[in-house]
């Protein structure tokens, strides 16, 4: 049998990623085994990961009896060099390990790859975000983590939980705001995998509205529940900017770190912003954009008449138009986002109306930014794999995070775990 199977053909199969395997447990075991078969986290993905090659090798010799030992063997032929077939491979000798919640495209898990960190186990619930984090870390993240099923797969002993978690206000009217009235939010999965599991270290990313949210009273719970209920040193969380840390775009978001009370952690200091100055001009395409991103004169014109009456009552968002050597408005998915960073460029040659503008391209050279741009403007280096629609693209780096800024407060976090 051992000698009929056709690996490098099973291995093209199983490594298409298909709208099936959004919440296939048994694929995103499989990849995880693969990324984690030197650390002894494979345990907790072998059994899944030798069920879904035996299934596949069922579809492909269906008049053979598979057996679990056949698949296993299997299994050991797709253990291959990671580093030759994947973008953004793990390092070869990582210093600590962390698993990546809400992953969206991977933003956390480049950061912390880069400074040494090993991911040990994703999870994302969007397929196009999954897509993208396939593409680029060869791993499929498991599914919806409010699921007892999918918590399950979380191994034991990483050393650094990462969330950017939604922000959701909680029933806390009339109780102290601890673990329990967190229950129906996407915070008490996050508190309940804490509590479980029991890192060394949390760290937590969200909208800097969080500050407010509920008159403060849903910020005060988070921290109360880390602080108290879970045992964990935190500090004040504080507010970051990615303009500081190394990309032009204005974004800022709190950071909630946390420490084991029994590291005898007792002080933290959120990074210092870089010195490195950087302006729109760094990020821009190199290369003349295509007509497609070039707004028509109609809709311009549009914009315009929007802005004027948005002004003409007190507010000015409507469109904008950021000069080269000035810094971005935070990109955001949805609504009139795109239209926040428009950009002056008039290398255009092709004037031609396409089918996606109506009327004819303006020619100011007024157009939007390209998904390459956003990407750069949140720190992802021009090898991250775009596998998505435009329009995906566009919301897969809104949502993301900026990853210099994560980048920075994590080598904050990893050192102060070192000397702990």
């Amino acid at each position: 049998m051992k000698e009929k199977i056709d690996i490098q053909k099973i291995d093209n199969q199983i490594s298409e990623f298909k709208p099936s395997d959004i919440e296939n447990h048994n694929k995103s075991s499989f990849t995880h085994y693969l990324h984690n078969h030197k650390n002894g986290v494979s345990k907790f993905y072998k059994k899944n990961a030798i069920s879904y090659v035996k299934e596949e090798l069922k579809k492909e010799y269906p008049t053979e009896k598979i057996t679990n030992k056949i698949a296993e063997e299997a299994l050991q032929y797709f253990i291959f060099d990671l580093k030759d077939s994947v973008p953004f491979a793990a390092p070869e000798k990582p210093t600590f390990k962390f698993i990546d919640l809400f992953a969206g495209i991977g933003g956390f898990r480049l950061a912390l790859q880069n400074i040494g960190g090993k991911c040990v186990f994703t999870s994302e619930w969007d397929k196009y975000s999954k897509h993208t984090y396939k593409a680029n870390f060869g791993e499929i993240p498991f599914g919806d983590i409010t699921k007892p099923e999918t918590k399950n797969y979380i191994p034991d002993n990483f050393d650094v939980l990462c969330a950017g978690f939604p922000c959701q206000a909680f029933s806390i009217a009339g109780r102290r705001g601890g673990f329990e009235d967190t229950r129906g939010t996407l915070f008490f999965d996050v508190a309940e995998i804490i509590r479980k599991k029991k890192p060394k270290a949390v760290f937590l990313e969200n909208v800097k509205g969080l500050r407010n949210h509920d008159k403060g009273k849903t910020l005060a719970t988070i921290l109360n529940v880390l602080r108290e209920d879970l045992n964990y040193y935190v500090p004040e969380p504080q507010v970051l900017n990615a303009k500081e840390f190394g990309v032009p775009q204005n974004r800022e978001r709190i950071f909630i770190v946390g420490f084991r009370k029994d590291l005898g952690i007792n002080d933290f200091q959120y990074p210092e912003p870089s010195e490195e100055k950087v302006v729109l001009e760094d990020v821009l395409e190199e290369k003349e954009v295509s007509v497609k991103y070039y707004l028509s004169t109609q809709y311009l014109q549009t914009l315009r008449e929007h802005r004027a009456r948005h002004e003409s009552k007190g507010n000015g968002f409507g469109y904008e138009i950021i000069p080269n050597e000035g810094t971005a408005n935070a990109v955001v998915c949805g609504g009139m986002g795109r239209e926040r960073n428009l950009v002056l460029d008039e290398r255009l040659t092709n004037f031609k109306p396409i089918t996606n503008i109506t009327g004819k391209v303006n020619r100011e050279g007024i157009r939007k930014m390209t998904p390459r741009e956003w990407a750069r403007l949140q720190g992802f280096p021009d090898k991250f794999k775009i596998v998505v629609s435009d329009a995906q693209a566009y919301k897969q780096f809104g949502n993301s995070v900026a990853v210099p800024a994560i980048q920075a407060t994590a080598e904050k976090i990893i050192e102060k775990l070192n000397h702990a």
